[in-house]
């Protein structure tokens, strides 16, 4: 008798130890709303939680400095094409002047406007953007154009910036540049023909000039016997003219070389040197403004023939910043898509996850429900069976 009531007592207790576990389990997962309140509740499903949740943390530091690098594209993009109206707006003012309708005064007029554009180019290259500098390539921490002035205005323009891009990693294994090599935004780099625009007779040497973009080669009588010497500084240095055809003349500015065919020239003068391919857009607008301002006393012949030279100029560092530009806009558009994609992950692994994690709050109120009707019943026969007496017996 005694061990059968011991064994009735056990068992009811357990079974409501039972019961009494799986409703504070299902109350717990109605007031956090959660069907996995800590591992042990589900340790696969636990598992999977924290695998995707990691994934997660990952989308959206990814997500965050796609957001980054595209603002940082995006400011970029409007100072190009900023320095692109620019130029374009020069290149109208520069078309409109015509000997005989523009006097010298005209000119020079002209030539100040020049010269602010000049000046706008300049800050827009060394924008910056949250402290970074936009066009330094990995750089972003200094300026990345050096200007030099005499008498007030920029006579050169010099990249000291980095060689190479700063790269950020926007997802696994992809790459995007957010700050780029000004040098090669706007510098052209197809180095093509060279020509020699004036009457002195010299023309360019075979050998391998390091000149870019523009030069002026001034060749004057050096002792007034015939003898000629020559110089691309505007008169900083001289070298005199050995007949030869592949002589160096050296710009003590920059240290950059000329090489002249000196065979040919038989009288003194001032002559523009070009070279096809290799302008950049501050040394095109330096010379612009120079030519207008005619500090070289040319005739204005010589300037309407040089305008026009000066235009090809303009037309191809126009040219390379409008297809730069479009470059930037087509990156911008390349990193809102995967930005699209990346989201479309982050919310799919969310999902995911919520659906491992959250509770069926319908669910479990029926469950909560029906475990409260078993434990109740399960009290009535506990009561019933507890109570038994000897006479049950009897």
């Amino acid at each position: 008798m005694g061990g059968t009531l011991n064994s009735i007592y056990s068992n009811v207790s357990f079974a409501l130890q039972l019961h009494t576990k799986s409703m504070m389990r299902l109350q717990e997962q109605a007031s956090t709303g959660a069907r996995i309140n800590r591992p042990s509740d589900d340790p696969s499903a636990a598992y999977r939680i924290l695998g995707l949740e990691s994934q997660q943390r990952a989308l959206a530091k990814y997500t965050a400095k796609i957001a980054e690098t595209t603002d940082t594209l995006e400011i970029g993009l409007n100072v190009m094409q900023n320095m692109s109206q620019v130029l374009a707006d020069e290149r109208v003012r520069l078309s409109q002047i015509i000997s005989g309708t523009y006097d010298q005064t005209g000119r020079e007029r002209v030539a100040e406007a020049v010269n602010d554009a000049l000046e706008q180019i300049v800050s827009f290259a060394n924008a910056r953007h949250m402290d970074q500098y936009l066009f330094g390539g990995g750089g972003t921490s200094s300026a990345p154009f050096a200007v030099q002035r005499e008498n007030g205005r920029i006579i050169g323009v010099t990249y000291q910036g980095a060689v190479d891009g700063r790269m950020i990693e926007v997802a696994p294994g992809v790459d995007a540049g957010a700050f780029y090599v000004g040098d090669d935004l706007f510098r052209v780099q197809n180095r093509g023909q060279s020509c020699v625009y004036g009457e002195t007779g010299a023309t360019v040497g075979s050998g391998t000039s390091s000149v870019t973009g523009t030069v002026w080669l001034t060749v004057a009588d050096a002792n007034a016997d015939g003898t000629f010497e020559l110089s691309i500084d505007d008169g900083r240095t001289w070298v005199n003219a050995d007949g030869t055809a592949n002589q160096a003349v050296v710009d003590s500015r920059t240290g950059k070389v000329l090489f002249v065919d000196t065979t040919g020239i038989t009288q003194t003068g001032v002559d523009m040197v070009s070279f096809e391919g290799t302008h950049d857009v501050f040394e095109t607008l330096i010379n612009i403004r120079d030519l207008l301002f005619n500090d070289r006393n040319l005739s204005d012949g010589r300037i309407d023939e040089l305008r026009n030279v000066s235009m090809g100029a303009l037309d191809e560092v126009r040219n390379l910043l409008v297809e730069k530009t479009t470059s930037v806009g087509s990156k911008v558009g390349f990193l809102d898509r995967l930005r699209e994609m990346l989201e479309d992950i982050q919310y799919n692994t969310e999902d995911e996850a919520s659906g491992l994690r959250d509770a069926d709050i319908t669910q479990v109120a029926i469950d909560l429900s029906r475990r409260q009707v078993l434990y109740e019943m399960s009290l009535a026969v506990a009561g019933k069976l507890i109570s038994i007496s000897l006479l049950d017996f009897i």
